[in-house]
C-alpha cells in the first residue's frame, strides 16, 4: 500500500511536492481508510483537481516515469555475462523544470510503501546521464545509500549480503546492480517486496486514446491474461458490465486465425467478444449476437480496461493510478469505480486519479484529506495541497466553493477579454 510519493524538478514541479496517502484524524467516512494499526491508516482514494495545464497529468507522469526509470535498467532473470549488464542501454527522457534562468538538470523521485508488514522507502536523484544519489530503507533501517558511485551500506545484516557489490556505473541504479548479481536467497531478503510491489500492485493507467471515429478506437483495449484464461475472473468482470446496464450480457472467448507480424504465418489467437441479446418486434429475446470489441463505445472499452484491474486489485491489493478517470465515462460510472474502492469490503486497494468532474466533489463522497489540488503560479511552478491543509469546515460545500475559487486551482480568466466586451449576449 502506498504511503507517499515525492518528485522534484520534473516538468512543472520545480520544488519538491508530496502526494501523501496517510489519513488524518478526521472521523468522517471511516470506511475510506485502510487501517495498518490502531494509530495509523492509509487513504483508499485520492481525487486530484486542478485547471488545465496546472500539472495534474505531470504528477501522474512522474509516477509513471519513476517506475519506468527503475525497471528499464533491470535485466531479465537469465544471467549471461557481466558484459550484458554493462552494455544494457539505459535511456530515459527526463524533463526538468525549464522556466528559470538557472536550469537544474537533476530530478528527484522517492516512494514509501507498505508491503507484507515491511515499510519500504526508496528514492534517487538523477540526470538523463547519471545517478547522483540513491537511498533504500526497510523498516527505517538503511539498506544502502549512494553518492555518485560511492556506496554506503547499512546494518550488519545488509553489509554481510552486499559488501561484495561495491561498484556501480555512474549511469546505473545500484538497485539494478543488486537485481542482476544477488543470489536468489539474498534477493528475497533485499528486493522481493520491492519488485513484487511494482510488478503486482503499482498500476499507472497513463494512456492517450486516439479516436478514428465517434464509435471506434485505434488499437485494442488492453486485456489481461486472467480475463481471457480464467473463467471465474471473467464472471466477476461480467457482473460489473451487467451492473452498468450497457446491453452486454456477457463475454465470450473465441479462437481466431491471425497473421503473425514477425514471420507472416497463420496462428490461432484467443479474442474476447461481447454478447448482446437479440429482440423481436415485441421486445422478446429471440437470440444473441457476438460483437467485436471495436464495435463497443469508447466509454465501454475504457470501463472494461479499468474494471479488470479493479477486480484484481480489490482481491490482491495494490494502487490504481489513473489520469483523467472520468474521461469518456458517465459521472455515475466514475462514482461506481470510486465507491468500489471506498467500500468497507475493500481491504487492500487504493485509487489515485485526476479529474475535472466537480459533481463528485462533495462531502458525501470524500473526506477532506482525500481531495488534492494542483495549482500553477504565474512563474509556471506547480504546487500540490490537500483540502485538509486548509481550514475548511466539515460541512462545507466542496464543489461550490471550489468553483468560486476559494480553494484555488481553477482557471482564471475575464469574460470581457475573451468575448470582446460581450457577456450573456449584451454589449
Amino acid at each position: 500500500m502506498l504511503l507517499m510519493f515525492k518528485v522534484k524538478n520534473y516538468t512543472s514541479f520545480k520544488e519538491e511536492i508530496f502526494l501523501d496517502m496517510r489519513s488524518t484524524i478526521y472521523k468522517q467516512h471511516p470506511s475510506h481508510v485502510l487501517k495498518i494499526d490502531e494509530n495509523f491508516g492509509l487513504l483508499k482514494t485520492i481525487a486530484i483537481y486542478g485547471a488545465n495545464a496546472s500539472g495534474k497529468s505531470n504528477l501522474i507522469s512522474a509516477m509513471f516515469l519513476f517506475e519506468q526509470y527503475i525497471f528499464q535498467q533491470f535485466i531479465s532473470n537469465t544471467k549471461n555475462t557481466n558484459t550484458d549488464f554493462e552494455n544494457k542501454k539505459t535511456e530515459v527522457k527526463l524533463e526538468p523544470f525549464l522556466l528559470t534562468d538557472h536550469v537544474n538538470d537533476v530530478s528527484e523521485f522517492e516512494i514509501v510503501f507498505h508491503r507484507n508488514g515491511n515499510l519500504i522507502q526508496y528514492g534517487f536523484e538523477c540526470t538523463s546521464k547519471e545517478v547522483i544519489n540513491e537511498w533504500y530503507y526497510i523498516n527505517d533501517k538503511k539498506v544502502f545509500e549512494r553518492k555518485k558511485t560511492e556506496i554506503s551500506l547499512g546494518t550488519k545484516e545488509y553489509q554481510k549480503i552486499l559488501k561484495q557489490y561495491s561498484k556501480v556505473p555512474k549511469e546505473r541504479l545500484y538497485l539494478s546492480v543488486l537485481d542482476y548479481f544477488l543470489e536468489n536467497k539474498n534477493k528475497e531478503i533485499i528486493l522481493k517486496d520491492f519488485i513484487d510491489f511494482f510488478n503486482n500492485e503499482y498500476n499507472v493507467f497513463f494512456e492517450i486514446w486516439f479516436e478514428s471515429s465517434v464509435k471506434k478506437v485505434v488499437g485494442a483495449v488492453s486485456l489481461s491474461n486472467k480475463l481471457v484464461n480464467d473463467k471465474n475472473f471473467r464472471l466477476k468482470v461480467e457482473q460489473y458490465l451487467k451492473k452498468i446496464d450497457i446491453g452486454i450480457k456477457g463475454l465470450d472467448i473465441k479462437l481466431k486465425t491471425v497473421i503473425d507480424e514477425n514471420d507472416g504465418k497463420e496462428k490461432r489467437k484467443k479474442v474476447v467478444k461481447t454478447i448482446h441479446d437479440i429482440y423481436d418486434e415485441n421486445g422478446n429475446i429471440v437470440g444473441e449476437k457476438h460483437f467485436d470489441l471495436f464495435q463497443e463505445s469508447t466509454g465501454t472499452l475504457r470501463f472494461l480496461a479499468y474494471i479488470q484491474n479493479i477486480v484484481e486489485l480489490t482481491e490482491n491489493g495494490g494502487v490504481f493510478i489513473v489520469d483523467e478517470l472520468s474521461a469518456r465515462l458517465h459521472p455515475l460510472l466514475t462514482k461506481l469505480i470510486i465507491d468500489i474502492f471506498q467500500s468497507s469490503e475493500n481491504k487492500k486497494a487504493q485509487l489515485i486519479f485526476t479529474t475535472h468532474d466537480v459533481s463528485l466533489l462533495n462531502k458525501e463522497q470524500f473526506r477532506r484529506d482525500e481531495v488534492v489540488f494542483v495549482d500553477k503560479n504565474y512563474q509556471g511552478e506547480s504546487k500540490v495541497y490537500a483540502l485538509s491543509d486548509r481550514k475548511i469546515r466539515e460541512d462545507a460545500t466542496f464543489n461550490k466553493d471550489y468553483l468560486q475559487g476559494k480553494y484555488g486551482a481553477i482557471p482564471i480568466f475575464k469574460y470581457d477579454d475573451i468575448l470582446g466586451g460581450e457577456k450573456d449576449g449584451k454589449n
